[in-house]
């Protein structure tokens, strides 16, 4: 895709810059004698290109130093990461291009031929996927974000890629038990009567361990970031930023994009999901706006125990429920699926404007149903702030899904998104409300667990993520091309709204979330009882 982008920029102007000179010549000849018109022309056109090949030049040459600069302070901060890491490349290279060279000879020995995958080589989507493995957590993540892209990458990839998700190879305990020791400044017998050594899950940068506590006997987990993480994120992720950087210096395409700005906004999210001390802080601020608002009956998060967590490990209190995916144990559970889920969306809705930060990640596995029927909000790992202008034009905003008010929808959105441009408002209303007519059309069987059900849970997980990125990516797309561009807290609102529709569909397929009297929607003019207390 960059490739195509740098032709498309650049060789016109080679061409401009080669051919007219020649004809310019010639045609000067003929207009001495004023019977032709047509060389000034070629002469006017020629000397334009020339001006705007010159002003592209110079922009670039002033630029260059800024350009230099980045590159160097980049590799200044990446240091000897950078290397180690491009002879992990090499060894990740060699090791997927051997299995391709393996499964190569296999092929040819039994059918003769050579299948379409094995002749695209390490491109393949199966060998890409292997090799993005390999790399570890940093190309893990993109290969999430390809998985969740249908728009913009080829189906056989965006199919493969979602092989992805929370499928990161476990990391030996070995290796665990000594970041544990490390972290904590003593041997973890002394802080933990027992730890499984098998993982209860393995992400692409922690995974986690269920554990009880000496002493007190707590059933607890333990999360624990992966070794070298860090090193990894920062090597990969500065290598990303320079790549983008000239980028955007050979090609005014890719400014006009802001793929810089884009590039550091993924580096700056990654890295804050490294740091578990701020995870805890985001823990504990949920959980004091619960008791301040006596929300603390009805939901949740996990306790942290301070004296056996820090930067790269947090051990909290384990919760035990199931997903608001799995209808059935819910109904095992509670007498009323909607009623809980009217419960978990209140909560969640108060927390936009009534807590420090909001959980923006409520997917089936971070938002669960207690045994004891209060709703549990799991992973604060990603977590948003919304500013009050944001919010008033959100407000707006889900007023007019609800009522299916496309020009007020988006009213809304010109509003929020940031644009030089003049919009036309009654069109993208029309390409809105084709676009949400499709809500409509998607599958609401999400096809709940049974029996022990961990597996079935999980991939039914996946295929919900998926249905609500292509969504989301739906919108994102439709408005962009109106030129807008919405603020990142937008668009971590809209995907957990859209999380929410999923559970309504299956817990509550008559219930309009937006509408319902049972469920309150924050507003701006409300009495902020929570941040009062802390001023």
């Amino acid at each position: 895709m960059a490739v195509s982008a740098f032709r498309v920029t650049q060789l016109p102007l080679l061409r401009q810059s080669q051919f007219p000179v020649a004809r310019a010549a010639r045609s000067t000849k003929k207009m001495i004698g004023g019977r032709n018109l047509k060389g000034f022309v070629i002469s006017a056109q020629y000397s334009q290109s020339q001006d705007l090949f010159t002003s592209r030049l110079q922009s670039r040459i002033e630029n260059l130093p800024k350009l230099v600069e980045d590159i160097v302070q980049t590799s200044i901060n990446t240091g000897p990461r950078g290397a180690l890491r491009l002879v992990q490349g090499v060894q990740a290279f060699l090791g997927v291009g051997g299995e391709w060279l393996n499964d190569l000879s296999k092929s040819t020995r039994v059918s003769g031929a050579l299948p379409t995958e094995m002749q695209l080589g390490l491109l393949s989507p199966l060998y890409l996927r292997k090799l993005f493995e390999r790399m570890g957590a940093t190309y893990i993540k993109l290969g999430q974000f390809i998985a969740s892209a249908p728009t913009l990458f080829p189906p056989e990839y965006v199919e493969e890629f979602q092989n992805c998700f929370d499928k990161a190879p476990p990391v030996p305990f070995e290796e665990i038990r000594k970041i544990l020791q490390e972290e904590l400044g003593r041997p973890i017998e002394s802080v933990y009567e027992y730890v499984d050594p098998t993982p209860l899950a393995s992400a692409s940068i922690a995974q986690v361990h269920a554990a009880r506590l000496r002493g007190s006997q707590e059933d607890v987990v333990i999360k624990v970031l992966k070794p070298g993480i860090e090193d990894f994120l920062v090597a990969d992720l500065n290598f990303i930023y320079v790549v983008a950087r000239i980028f955007e210096f050979l090609s005014p395409e890719f400014s006009r994009t802001s793929l810089v700005g884009i590039v550091k906004d993924i580096r700056e999210s990654m890295l804050e999901e490294v740091d578990f001390n701020k995870e805890a802080k985001n823990i504990e601020s949920f959980k004091r706006y619960l008791e301040t608002m006596g929300l603390s009956g009805q939901a949740t998060a996990p306790r942290v125990y301070k004296h056996c967590s820090s930067r790269r490990v947090l051990t909290m209190e384990r919760l035990y429920g199931v997903p608001l995916t799995d209808l059935d144990s819910i109904s095992a559970l509670v007498s009323s699926p909607e009623n809980s889920l009217i419960t978990a969306l209140n909560v969640w809705f108060g927390s936009l404007l009534s807590c420090e930060s909001f959980h923006a990640d409520v997917h089936a596995g971070n938002l669960w149903l207690l045994r004891d029927g209060r709703i549990g909000f799991l992973d604060f790992g990603i977590v948003g702030r919304i500013s009050p202008k944001t919010w008033a034009a959100m407000e707006v905003f889900l007023g007019s899904i609800a009522t299916e008010e496309y020009e007020s929808m988006a009213s809304a959105l010109i509003q929020m998104g940031a644009t030089n441009v003049d919009v036309d408002a009654k069109a993208f209303a029309r390409d809105l409300e084709k676009m949400f007519s499709s809500i409509q059309e998607l599958d609401t069987q999400v096809v709940v667990a049974t029996g022990s059900g961990r597996t079935a849970v999980a991939a039914n997980v996946v295929v919900d993520e998926r249905q609500m990125n292509a969504l989301f990516l739906d919108l994102v797309r439709v408005s962009e091309s109106y030129g807008l561009k919405f603020p990142r807290e937008f668009a971590l609102l809209m995907k957990q709204l859209l999380y929410f529709d999923r559970y309504t569909r299956l817990l509550a397929p008559n219930m309009n979330m937006l509408q319902d009297q049972r469920i309150s929607v924050v507003s701006n003019r409300r009495t902020n009882r929570y941040k009062d207390s802390f001023n």
